[in-house]
């Protein structure tokens, strides 16, 4: 018998239709598995990468991975809508006012310290979509942790747009931010 973890119900509907072996490659093997995987399957972590498709929702999350705080830069605002794009709006008049920050700037990095090199290397995605709205879940280590996001994306004129960022580690929403 399978026991399921919190982050795992989280992301359910993601990983409907995945192979076990791709869920194990960015998820981890499940709790108490019985059965290995099947020896004609290659392990996850050997199989090749698919290639990103331009305008995808893992096309409009990989900047943000290759450049830490990019998700709170103003000039990044048209890859967002609401509710995350309000709290960012939000965000900026607060800082503008000169009263403080109300954001991390390494959000994307789950607010860990982090070496650019380690995240390369770990850094795995998957991404689900379903009619107008997406997910892309991200996973990587840092200093040896393992930290998870999700970015939800809506179909916004014909481009995916970002409408929030969680932590499933952290347990944080951008979306719950209250930048007033």
């Amino acid at each position: 018998m399978l026991r399921c973890r919190p982050w795992v119900l989280a992301t359910a509907w993601l990983l409907a239709g995945l192979s076990s072996v791709a869920a194990q490659g960015l998820l981890g093997a499940p709790a108490d598995s019985a059965a290995p995987p099947p020896a004609v399957l290659p392990p996850a972590e050997n199989a090749p990468a698919a290639p990103v498709q331009p305008g995808s929702p893992t096309a409009v999350v990989r900047p943000f991975y290759e450049h830490a705080g990019l998700e709170v830069d103003p000039a990044q605002r048209g890859h967002f809508t609401d509710p995350a794009k309000s709290v960012l709006d939000k965000s900026d008049a607060l800082r503008k006012s000169g009263q403080g920050e109300c954001l991390d700037h390494n959000m994307a990095l789950d607010n860990a310290e982090y070496d650019r090199a380690e995240i390369d290397k770990s850094l795995k995605t998957i991404e689900a979509v379903k009619g107008d709205e997406a997910k892309v879940v991200v996973a990587f280590v840092v200093s040896g942790g393992p930290h998870r996001l999700e970015w939800k994306f809506k179909k916004v004129d014909g481009d995916w747009k970002i409408s929030d960022l969680l932590s499933v580690t952290g347990e944080w929403a951008l979306s719950q931010y209250q930048c007033e």
